[in-house]
């Protein structure tokens, strides 16, 4: 247990305060610290107690993910499930969030320029990350709680933040047109995909954004050669974006940006994280998920206003038709009920209104950097009650406020949020009240000390509620605990990072962050105990991850980024079993060498240990190679702005099945991919 070392030391953290004050040296990081510049691929937060990773858009053209999941999977602590096709892609954060029963248990959030996206906890469907990555120029993670007070409650796993593309990425920041095309090839499966932008800044303060893009994909291949079924998909997207900016010193801006997704599959099983139709059979199957955001931001001379407000409103829809002849319950009494769930349809409709202000100022020798905000949200879920997906509406409404205040060399962030939530049911519950009401006062304390001389301690301590969904509604007695009890959380985390350079050779850089964490959850709602004593008493989950990055003038890097962890879940009454979503022990290792900005060669090991299928039995340890490498030509005449990237995952072609998967679907063998970007 690492709970003791975690509070001790946080306690002598407490102590720094009365240290003298020391220069830091640094400019004021914000709240999300500061991104240090490494000579790998990815760079590393810092100045912060946050744990946060940023994959940037040149990590997203390297790594020719086809799914967003695959983006980040090279996060500490990040867990796919069927990360391998974008409909049934699914994240695990430290442990919570996707499992192969439910596409997520409300304990992690994704937004997509702030529009909340993904659904309930539907049965065997993974929606969150149903969309494309060549969408966006990067993905943020913020793992467990002290960073999510800003984007709602209940968040135990982490935050996931999508940024789409700007014009402005395009044109340099000049009026005039720019753009790009990418095309796409991976040997496995003989997946394509074509990317293309089209930029336009008519004038100075007005940008406009069109991008369209289509990837397709057979059926994958495992290392030992067999057919992976139920990984084939089709998938067009597209974004438009528009951004302008005007007033005094451009003070006023005003973003406006929609994006879709759509897959219409046929004959393909209903269980998304199934190879083939098993016991529910097949269906045809649309799934189309739209996000559209506006954002106005008023930011004058003036430390005291940055004024945001973002007006989101985010539609998924899945509609099913069950294809006759494929279930083996066909015709038995059962399949009745069977039919009602494959038949169904789905809907959720998110709209959200977020507004915040920033304001830095000083209270005596304390420099404040204060987060107010507001927000109000409605949730529509169609009804689909036969299929055990209930309909209604849930409005919520919360205040938040995190003010990171600087003493010299300390730095205290106090967190708060207050939410309220209001649940109303579509149709009558026979016996039991049609609408529900809850609130839950939340927050967190992170506290860190920077010696000055490139390295800093922190620690945190974080408390949330995840308040009852829609999904909860019903008249029977588990429905009735659920829609009337929040789960409830704490976190506690503790680290260092340090940055230097001239650390082993002159002009070397070298950076390290690590953080021990432990999280406890109790009065469970979304997990049923392994006993007949109904949900779980509570969870207790615990890790360290760490992140480095090592760079010489040469060109030569070493990237890190690991995890080790373990968690217990327990039944009332009895001893503590292994928790089911437990993240595996992981570590990923990338050496790689720079050739000016020509060339970059990288060869990524990742061994995975303790590992295990979505049955809880134990998978032996794996180790993958992967290669990589991005050239850019000479930039002269038709090659000016011509990116050339070839991969190998996998390279040993291991035949393995990842971590939570089901026991019947394997991960991809051998890929071989290539891809041609041109800017012009």
């Amino acid at each position: 247990m690492i709970t003791p070392l975690l509070r001790g030391t946080t306690a002598l953290v407490c102590l720094s305060l009365a240290v003298p004050a020391a220069a830091q040296g640094t400019d004021t990081p914000g709240f999300l610290g500061t991104l240090i510049f490494t000579g790998g691929k990815r760079d590393l937060s810092f100045g912060t107690a946050l744990a946060r990773t940023v994959v940037d858009e040149e990590e997203i053209q390297d790594r020719q993910a086809s799914t967003v999941a695959q983006l980040i999977d090279s996060v500490p602590g990040v867990t796919l499930v069927n990360g391998t096709t974008p409909q049934g892609s699914g994240i695990n954060i430290r442990g919570f969030g996707a499992n192969t029963t439910y596409g997520t248990d409300q304990k992690i959030a994704v937004q997509i320029d702030g529009a909340s996206v993904g659904s309930e906890e539907l049965y065997r469907i993974g929606t969150q990350l149903f969309t494309d990555p060549l969408l966006y120029k990067e993905v943020e993670v913020l793992r467990g709680t002290i960073g999510s007070f800003a984007y709602g409650s209940g968040i135990v796993g982490g935050v996931v933040l999508l940024e789409t593309k700007d014009a402005s990425d395009f044109t340099e920041g000049e009026p005039g047109f720019g753009g790009s095309q990418t095309f796409e090839y991976s040997s496995n499966g003989d997946g394509f995909a074509s990317s293309t932008n089209l930029a336009w800044m008519p004038a100075e303060g007005a940008e406009f954004l069109l991008n369209y893009t289509l990837r397709d994909q057979d059926d994958l291949t495992a290392g030992d050669g067999d057919t992976i079924g139920n990984s084939a998909f089709r998938t067009p997207s597209y974004l438009a974006k528009g951004t302008f900016t005007f007033g005094d010193d451009d003070e006023h801006s005003l973003s406006i940006s929609h994006s879709r997704t759509v897959a219409d599959d046929k004959d393909v099983p209903y269980d998304q994280f199934d190879t083939s139709g098993g016991t529910f059979g097949n269906v045809d199957r649309l799934t189309d998920t739209a996000q559209t955001a506006v954002e106005y931001r008023y930011n004058p001379a003036s430390d005291l206003i940055d004024l945001r407000a973002n007006l989101s409103y985010s539609d998924q829809v899945i509609e099913y038709d069950y294809v006759p002849g494929s279930s083996p319950l066909e015709g038995t009494p059962t399949f009745p009920f069977l039919l009602s769930t494959v038949n169904a349809d789905q809907q959720y409709e998110t709209t959200k209104l977020t507004v915040t202000n920033r304001a830095q100022f000083d209270t005596g020798t304390v420099s404040h950097d204060m987060l107010a905000g507001i927000e109000a949200q409605r949730r529509v879920r169609a009804d689909n009650s036969d299929a055990g997906a209930p309909g209604g509406t849930n409005d919520r409404f919360a205040l938040f406020l995190i003010d990171e205040m600087s003493i010299g060399a300390v730095t205290v962030t106090p967190a708060l949020r207050y939410e309220t939530s209001h649940i109303e049911s579509e149709t009558d519950l026979a016996g039991v009240p049609d609408s529900y009401d809850k609130d839950g006062l939340m927050g967190g304390l992170a506290l860190a000390y920077d010696f000055g001389n490139g390295l800093s301690v922190f620690g945190s301590a974080a408390y949330t509620e995840n308040l009852p969904i829609i999904d909860d509604l019903g008249t029977g007695a588990s429905a009735q605990y659920r829609i009337t009890t929040s789960e409830k959380s704490h976190t506690f985390e503790l680290g260092a990072e340090y940055t230097g350079t001239d650390v082993l050779t002159t002009g070397d850089t070298f950076s390290v962050r690590g953080n021990l964490y432990e999280t406890t959850l109790w009065d469970i709602t979304s997990y049923t105990g392994t006993s007949s004593t109904g949900n779980l008493e509570r969870v207790e989950t615990r890790g360290f991850e760490l992140e480095a990055s090592y760079g010489r003038e040469s060109g030569f890097y070493v990237d890190v980024a690991g995890h080790l962890g373990s968690g217990e879940e327990f039944d009332p009454g009895e001893d503590g079993a292994v928790w089911r979503n437990t993240a595996a022990d992981r570590l990923q290792v990338t050496l790689g060498q720079k050739f000016d900005d020509r060339l970059d060669l990288s060869w990524e090991v990742v061994h995975t240990g303790d590992r295990r299928d979505s049955t809880s039995e134990d998978l032996p340890d794996v180790t993958l190679h992967n290669l990589r490498a991005t050239w850019a030509p000479e930039q002269q005449g038709w090659l000016d702005g011509t990116e050339v990237r070839f991969g190998i995952e996998n390279a040993l072609d291991e035949d393995y099945v990842s971590h939570l998967s089901s026991p019947t679907r394997p991960a991809p063998g051998r890929t071989f991919k290539v891809s041609l970007t041109k800017a012009f």
